[in-house]
């Protein structure tokens, strides 16, 4: 039997998610910010913060490690002392945290409401009845062992359920990241014909695309369509099957968008997140990850004007930071915000390290034993590929 893996909404819906008490709504950000350092004080080598890159400052401010996903779950075996991992992200970094920590570790999310649309765009169920019509397709090699020729090798991007990290490791798969993302495909067609990948079909796009693999290669799996909404023939032809989703973020920018910054600053470079649809990709400069992405404008040249496709606090972020030697600006003028990583609040964070001094734990992040195993093993194996 399918076990269902609830969403970070789904959860807050039957009233797992124990809301803000009423003591730390309206605090000013002085006293916020004095009473997380002490909590973080006392708690000392018991703690450890790790802290996304889309978070806000308020927040991130207080982090021992920031990175994106996968420099985060780097360091997540680097401390064995820390009874605790506080992840300010979102739901399903803070699963793969779990797994990735030791037994007496636990890993704590500020606020359960913090998920990821794109992550909750394929479930465990559609997955399943995606593999089973691949099969009835013909594509289908061995399944369940590691060596097998595989003719489609399933690859999920970190933004996804536990259970689909589980799905994939168990069948031959593997995790990757926006930093990995070519060297797990790499990997993946060393061993099978074929990439499934999901849930972001724009980075699986874009980075095949780079990798030299034609867009008549690729094709787009509906998962609430019967096989697809594909012929069997088109998916037997193809080398990437890439599941519709994506990420409500970086859809939002434009090739207008760029055509408007290069008008205003003549010479500029824009340089966009692979997960922004691909003929935004085309129309700029470069793309990378988060981490590409920082180190590209830092290591640039004094002078330099860039135009950044990413999540606002990141772009905001880097542009004091690079100031005034280079100048960073948003390719969306309004700026475009993830809605979820911003739910983890300061107000959040000084909850579960005041409980936490207090001996209470709050909305801890446990992933079912049945999954755990295998959503490790695709997990490592996306920590070792290079």
């Amino acid at each position: 039997m399918q076990l269902k893996v609830l969403t970070a909404y789904e959860r807050e819906r039957l009233g797992e998610r124990q809301p803000l008490p009423e003591q730390y709504v309206g605090l000013s950000d002085a006293e916020m910010d004095e009473r997380i350092a002490h909590a973080k004080a006392t708690l000392g080598r018991r703690l450890v913060i790790l802290g996304h890159h889309y978070q806000r400052d308020e927040v991130i401010r207080f982090a021992d490690y920031i990175g994106d996903s996968y420099k985060l779950a780097q360091q997540v075996g680097k401390h064995p002392d820390a009874e605790f991992i506080v992840f300010c992200g979102v739901h399903f970094m803070a699963e793969s945290a779990d797994v990735l920590s030791a037994p007496h570790q636990q890993v704590i999310l500020p606020d359960l409401a913090a998920g990821c649309s794109m992550s909750d765009m394929a479930e465990p169920e559609q997955l399943e009845t995606c593999w089973f019509e691949l099969e009835q397709m013909g594509v289908l090699g061995g399944r369940h062992a590691e060596n097998d020729a595989h003719a489609v090798v399933p690859v999920t991007y970190i933004n996804s359920a536990a259970a689909i990290k589980a799905f994939c490791g168990e069948r031959g798969g593997i995790v990757c990241t926006s930093s990995n993302a070519a060297a797990t495909l790499r990997w993946a067609w060393e061993r099978g014909e074929k990439v499934l990948f999901l849930p972001d079909q724009h980075l699986g796009r874009n980075t095949a695309y780079k990798m030299g693999v034609p867009l008549e290669h690729t094709v787009l799996w509906y998962p609430n369509d019967v096989c697809g909404g594909l012929a069997p023939e088109d998916v037997r032809r193809a080398r990437m099957i890439l599941w519709k989703g994506h990420c409500s973020v970086h859809t939002r920018f434009t090739v207008r968008q760029i055509e408007t910054l290069r008008a205003h600053h003549p010479g500029i470079r824009i340089i966009v997140h692979p997960e922004v649809p691909f003929d935004v990709v085309q129309a700029a400069d470069e793309s990378g990850s988060t981490e590409f992405i920082i180190n590209r404008v830092k290591a640039s040249p004094v002078g330099s004007v860039w135009g950044v496709g990413t999540e606002i606090h990141l772009v905001n972020r880097l542009a004091e930071q690079v100031y005034p030697e280079r100048t960073v600006h948003s390719l969306d003028q309004f700026g475009c915000l993830c809605s979820t990583m911003f739910r983890v609040s300061p107000n959040h964070l000084l909850w579960i390290l005041e409980g936490l001094v207090e001996g209470k734990v709050y909305n801890r992040i446990v992933v079912p034993d049945a999954q755990k195993r295998w959503t490790k093993v695709a997990l490592d194996r996306m920590l070792t590929v290079r």
